[in-house]
C-alpha cells in the first residue's frame, strides 16, 4: 500500500469539512506532476491530509476509496475521512526531519499531492 500527503487550503475545504461529509471527491488538482500522482492511488492507500496557508500543519487521516481513471484530465479519486493526526506536524518540523531531504513536499513546495515513503507516512501520523 503506498502513502501520500493531500494538500488543501482550509479556509477552502478542511479536515474537519471532510470529517463532516465522511467522504469526499478530491478535485482541483491541475498540476501535471499531483495529476500523475493521483493516477497512481489505489484503493486502500494511506492519505495525510495537510492544511496550507497560515497552518502549515499535517492534520489528519484519510483514506483512497475508489479511483476511477475515466476522466482523461484528471482521475476521480473518492477519499474517506479518518481521524486527527496524533501529533499535527508543521512545515518547520517536516523541512527540519531529515526523513524528508528529498522529499518533493520539501522541495517542490507547490505540489497539492505528494507520494510518502513508509518512514515518512509513520512519522507524519504519529506511529
Amino acid at each position: 500500500m503506498a502513502a501520500y500527503l493531500l494538500k488543501t487550503e482550509p479556509s477552502v475545504y478542511s479536515f474537519a469539512d471532510l470529517e463532516r461529509e465522511d467522504e469526499t471527491v478530491w478535485d482541483g488538482v491541475t498540476n501535471p506532476a499531483a495529476v500523475k500522482f493521483l493516477r497512481g492511488m489505489k484503493p486502500g492507500d494511506e492519505l495525510v491530509i495537510y492544511h496550507t496557508g497560515d497552518e502549515k500543519t499535517a492534520v489528519g487521516i484519510a483514506k483512497v476509496l475508489s479511483v476511477d481513471p475515466s476522466i482523461p484530465s484528471v482521475p476521480v479519486v473518492r477519499i474517506k475521512a479518518g481521524k486527527p493526526v496524533k501529533h499535527p506536524h508543521t512545515l518547520a518540523e517536516i523541512k527540519a526531519n531529515k526523513l524528508f531531504t528529498d522529499s518533493p513536499l520539501v522541495s517542490q513546495g507547490r505540489l497539492s499531492v505528494v507520494p510518502l515513503t513508509e518512514p515518512q507516512h509513520k512519522w507524519l501520523i504519529g506511529d
